[in-house]
C-alpha cells in the first residue's frame, strides 16, 4: 500500500498521523507528504525559511517519507488562492506517487488552510476519473491535529468522528514527539495540545477506544472496494 499525507503547513503530517507514519513505513509501505505552504510565513516563533524546511526533512526522513511535496502557497491564505490551482498542486503529487490512501485534514478544523487544504484534496481525489493512466484511489482518510481539529467550533459542520484506529506503540508515540521536536518553535507546554504529554495522551485515549495501548485515529471518508 502507498500513503499520501495532504497538509497545510509542514508539522501538520507529524502532528496528525506522524506515529502511524512511522508505523507503517516500518512495514514497508510508501509514505509521501504534500505540504501546500511550505514556508508558512505567518507563523509564529518560526525559524529562517532554510531552517524550517531542514526541520521538515529531517522530521519527515526520521518518520520513513519516501517523497515530499513542497507548494509555496501563502500561509494562512489559502482562502485567497483559486481552488483549482489547489487541486492541480495535489493532482501532480497524485499522479507522481499513485497513492493506495490519501490522508488530509478534517474539513471543520478551527484553521482555515485546513479546510481549503481539505476541500482542495477532496476534488483532487477523484483524479481517476478524468484520467484513465490514473489508478483509482482506494481510500480517503481525515486525521485530527491537535489545536485545530480539537477547536472544530462550526457545529453547522459535523466535527471529527473516527473510524480507523492504528496501532503504533509506545515506539510510535516516541518517534512521533521525536520527530516533532525536529521543528523549531512549534511545541508547547503542558496543558497545550501540542505538548508531549497531550499528545501521548492523546494517543492512549484513542488506543483504548480501540482495545489496543496507544494508537492514532482516523476517519474514512471513502473507500472503494473492488
Amino acid at each position: 500500500m502507498s500513503y499520501l499525507i495532504v497538509v497545510a503547513h509542514p508539522d501538520d503530517e507529524v502532528l496528525g498521523a506522524g506515529a502511524a507514519m512511522y508505523t507503517l513505513s516500518k512495514r514497508g509501505e510508501d509514505i509521501a507528504v504534500c505540504v501546500m505552504s511550505s514556508n508558512a510565513e505567518a507563523r509564529a516563533f518560526r525559524p529562517e525559511t532554510q531552517e524550517l524546511h531542514d526541520d521538515a526533512d529531517t522530521a519527515m526522513a526520521m518518520l520513513g517519507v519516501k517523497k515530499i511535496y513542497n507548494g509555496t502557497f501563502p500561509n494562512i491564505q489559502l482562502n485567497t488562492v483559486p481552488h483549482l490551482h489547489l487541486v492541480q498542486f495535489i493532482e501532480k503529487a497524485i499522479a507522481d506517487c499513485q497513492p493506495d490512501v490519501v490522508i488530509t485534514h478534517h474539513p471543520s478544523d478551527l484553521n482555515n488552510d485546513h479546510l481549503h487544504t481539505s476541500l482542495a484534496c477532496q476534488a483532487a481525489c477523484r483524479f481517476f476519473q478524468r484520467r484513465s493512466d490514473i489508478p483509482p484511489l482506494q481510500e480517503l482518510w481525515y486525521m485530527e491535529v491537535p489545536s485545530a481539529t480539537d477547536w472544530g467550533l462550526n457545529k453547522a459542520a459535523n466535527n471529527f468522528d473516527p473510524s480507523i484506529f492504528i496501532e503504533v506503540g509506545q515506539e510510535g508515540i516516541k518517534k512521533k514527539l521525536e520527530a516533532l521536536s525536529m521543528y523549531r518553535g512549534v511545541m508547547r507546554d503542558y496543558p497545550h495540545p501540542r505538548s508531549d504529554e497531550a499528545i501521548e495522551g492523546l494517543a492512549a485515549y484513542r488506543g483504548s477506544q480501540a482495545g489496543v495501548c496507544y494508537a492514532e485515529a482516523f476517519q474514512c471518508a471513502m473507500r472503494r472496494i473492488v
